[in-house]
């Protein structure tokens, strides 16, 4: 479990695909408090520790990760968002996030608003009914708040803080950004489409 606020950015140093799957290998100043096995949401996506040393960390991607989330585009150099698992006796200051990525968006307009910054996201088939106004969604594995909703997209406002401590700032027209829906709205949907 996650809170969708970002500890600490990461900078890509290899993705080596491997047939279907791949590793890929992050520099992080969190490696020296990782130890393999342990989970790590990489750009919102719940990742296994597989290896670390001097400053770096490694973890090997399936194929049905690379299909559902935007690692499979990383470049070497590329920023990621970074954050470790919800310790039980934390503090709670997103949403729930599991770190289970449900699909990628393509980032449609990009605003710097003097230091805010608007993002406008176009919402995938089938999700619109995970979306309320006012409501959270996870990007890149950072807990937002939806500012307003239209039929086909939804718009984000990004304070000076988040733009500068995640990788959000780096987003261009057209990148392909990680949402997670909100949990209890996914449950909500189940539950009215089972009636």
């Amino acid at each position: 479990m996650f809170t969708g606020l970002v500890e600490s950015i990461g900078v890509v140093r290899s993705f080596e695909k491997r047939g279907d799957a791949a590793r890929l290998t992050l520099e992080t100043t969190l490696s020296g408090e990782l130890i393999p096995g342990e989970s790590l949401a990489v750009n919102g996506c719940c990742l296994t520790v597989t290896d670390r040393n001097d400053g770096e960390v490694a973890f090997d991607l399936l194929g049905e990760t690379l299909a559902r989330t935007n690692l499979g585009s990383l470049m070497t150099s590329t920023r990621v968002n970074l954050e470790r698992a919800l310790r039980a006796d934390g503090r709670f200051g997103g949403h729930f996030v599991q770190g289970h990525v449900d699909t990628t968006a393509e980032v449609i307009q990009v605003d710097a608003k003097g230091e805010d910054l608007n993002l406008v996201i176009r919402i995938p088939s089938g999700g619109a009914r995970y979306f309320i106004e006012k409501g959270s969604v996870a990007v890149n594995g950072v807990s937002l708040t939806v500012a307003s909703l239209e039929e086909d997209r939804f718009v984000l406002w990004i304070i000076p803080h988040t733009r500068r401590e995640t990788n959000l700032g780096d987003l261009k027209c057209g990148a392909p950004v990680n949402l997670e829906y909100d949990m209890l709205a996914k449950y909500a949907a189940r539950q009215l489409g089972n009636r």
